[in-house]
């Protein structure tokens, strides 16, 4: 890429006025020493746009913009930096600088290799309109192609002879070997003579980025031709992967409207539409989208719309352009998705319903987040809790493929919400409560003062009002152990997702700092330490979470170290999340229970069995082992007083 001096680019702008290259572009009327007109950038009535050709810049009041002319033409045009240089370049009548004998040798072969595609896009442009050219023509009036369309296009066609264009542009002055480099000709390695590439084809000139024949695609005439389509090789001039097809006509067309960047998979689809007057549309040449071609889409839109044929190969190509697309999403950068009616591509639809059936399908475009989640969604089997832990750990890999981390973050929260909105049970109300630990009485047919059936409340067991109180101190000091375990050990959150997500906190503000660790890492499951705390520190979280790091006793615990491994983290993590489920749940219900209902005898008795037995399987699927243990001690001994009681209730 050529490098361009200051003084290069001072005689570039002292050669150009200003309000003469904007003035192409902006209706301009003299005002004293300026020019004023309508800002480019903004809808407005009242001119808030001047140029100052004295001081060579122009100031949008409008927007804030504000530059010379090279700057104006890459927000305008949308345009590189390179390709505004170049085109002012152009305009000025120099020639841009050559920065070594290599540099000028390659230009110079770049230039005549575009000379030589122009000069075959004028032969297949004649050709269409001779003799030879008769079939081409009926086959495009068949296709309702018409002349303004073929000029605009500047299509061709090539004749069905090894060497017509060879022939021609021998004559011209071309050598061979410029014609083969030009991907034009082939020449066998055998040593045979050189031919024609394209033979019996339509012909589709590919524009560079200023408007100069780069390359060609050419469509078969022959139904039973090896290729339906063909490409020119790659050339110095000409790599496919950073080429659309109409690009530089349908930027200009965009930015001058207003308009999105619509993407289609076809010569053909592009210039239907832009026979009905939809003259913003590019194709890709064959391939899925390349990273260099989704950059030159978000260079004149931030969201292009990708129209794809409505069937299996359209929805396809549609998914390879979201995992291409993923890692390089920017703040304000993205695609959406418009799918066409199944078995119509935009040329069919155009043809059978108008330009405002296109136009519908546009406006009705989805996100890129939509379509990746009902790809998602519709290619796992969700019936199973195994089977939706496999679709949220799979949403979790491809959001961490995204680059930009406020990007990433935002994805992780959308797709978080959706799978909560999605898998989440409906809310239950009070008495309806089923959380872990509750029962409900049933009828007890052997009980009751008369022998009879008696009915016992219809309501979970659950802690009374009196224990629904604020925390003590020692309370807190085992909730906040659980909070310093994922602060030290993000990763642990991962592995201990639905503990964590089923975590009950009584304390308000290590509830704050909990809620506040799940969103920052559904949002960026990346997320270390020093990251998690960072960001934790701009939330209203930050005071309670200081005091979880500085808690004298909690730093005695050594699985709570920020050194600890994150397997002896998850150890000892499990390990308090088996005492903190007893004393908080368990232990609360049946001791209430043994206290308050006592007249419950046996039923109750085997309801406090039941919570018993939840208990054990929680602390052994955590821990792998209930020696740790000792509140299932505890537990015991709950129960044998309530047996006791039981006991004696019935021999009274």
């Amino acid at each position: 890429m050529t490098r361009f001096t200051p003084e290069f680019l001072d005689e570039l702008k002292a050669r150009l006025r200003p309000s003469d290259v904007i003035g192409r572009y902006v209706k301009l009327k003299k005002q004293g020493n300026e020019w004023a007109g309508l800002s480019p950038f903004s809808k407005e009535k009242t001119p808030s746009f001047f140029v100052n050709d004295q001081k060579g810049f122009f100031h949008d009041f409008s927007s804030g913009k504000h530059g010379d002319v090279i700057a104006f033409l890459q927000e305008t045009q949308k345009l590189s930096f390179h390709e505004a240089v170049a085109l002012l370049a152009e305009d000025a009548g120099m020639e841009l600088p050559k920065e070594s004998p290599s540099d000028a040798a390659h230009a110079e072969r770049a230039l005549s290799l575009s000379e030589a595609c122009g000069a075959a896009a004028a032969f297949f442009g004649a050709m269409l309109r001779r003799a030879d050219g008769r079939e081409a023509a009926t086959y495009l009036k068949g296709r309702e192609v018409s002349g303004e369309q073929i000029e605009a296009f500047g299509i061709g066609y090539a004749p069905a002879g090894r060497s017509g264009l060879k022939d021609y542009l021998i004559n011209k002055g071309f050598t061979e070997q410029i014609l083969i480099d030009a991907g034009l000709l082939i020449k066998p390695e055998d040593g045979r003579a050189s031919y024609d590439r394209f033979r019996d084809r339509i012909m589709f000139p590919i524009l560079g980025a200023r408007g100069q024949v780069i390359a060609f695609g050419g469509r078969a005439l022959d139904p039973n031709a090896r290729a339906k389509y063909l490409n020119s090789p790659e050339t110095p001039l000409f790599h496919k992967g950073s080429v659309l097809y109409n690009l530089a006509p349908a930027r200009q067309v965009a930015t001058t409207e207003g308009r999105a960047i619509i993407v289609c998979e076809g010569y053909m689809d592009v210039i239907s539409l832009w026979g009905a007057g939809i003259k913003c549309a590019v194709a890709p040449l064959g391939t899925a989208l390349t990273e260099n071609q989704l950059a030159l889409l978000w260079r004149v839109s931030d969201e292009p719309i990708l129209c794809f044929d409505g069937d299996r190969a359209g929805v396809g190509a549609a998914h390879r352009a979201i995992d291409r697309a993923l890692p390089l999403l920017k703040p304000g950068k993205s695609l959406s998705f418009g799918f066409l009616p199944e078995g119509h591509d935009p040329d069919d639809l155009i043809r059978a319903a108008g330009a405002g059936a296109f136009e519908a399908v546009v406006d009705q475009g989805l996100p890129l987040v939509d379509v990746l989640w009902a790809r998602e969604v519709e290619s796992h089997a969700l019936d199973t809790p195994e089977r939706r832990a496999a679709l949220r750990a799979h949403l979790r890999e491809l959001v961490k493929t995204i680059a930009d981390r406020d990007v990433r973050g935002a994805y992780g929260d959308d797709l978080a919400n959706r799978l909560s909105a999605r898998f989440s049970p409906p809310a239950r109300s009070h008495r309806d409560s089923s959380a872990v630990g509750e029962r409900n009485w049933q009828r007890n047919p052997g009980g009751g003062r008369n022998g009879g059936g008696t009915r016992h409340p219809s309501q979970p067991l659950r802690p009374s009002a009196d224990l629904k109180r604020r925390a003590a101190p020692s309370d807190w000091r085992r909730e906040a152990s659980l909070i310093l375990a994922a602060l030290n050990h993000p990763a642990l959150v991962e592995r201990q997702e639905s503990a964590f997500l089923g975590l009950r906190v009584e304390d308000s503000g290590l509830r704050g700092v909990l809620g506040a660790i799940l969103d920052a890492l559904a949002a960026d499951p990346g997320l270390d330490r020093a990251a998690l705390k960072s960001h934790l520190s701009t939330t209203g979280a930050v005071t309670t979470m200081e005091r979880v790091f500085n808690d004298d006793q909690l730093k005695k615990e050594r699985y709570l170290r920020p050194e600890a491994e994150i397997d002896e983290a998850e150890w000892g993590f499990a390990n308090a999340l088996a005492h903190h489920l007893f004393e908080t749940t368990f232990k609360q219900e049946v001791e209430r229970a043994a206290s308050q209902m006592f007249t419950e005898g046996d039923t109750l008795w085997k309801a406090a069995a039941a919570a018993k037995k939840e208990i054990m399987n929680a602390s052994k699927s955590r821990t792998g082992s209930e020696a740790e243990m000792d509140s299932p001690k505890q537990l015991d001994d709950v129960l044998e007083r309530m047996k006791a009681s039981v006991g004696k209730k019935s021999n009274r």
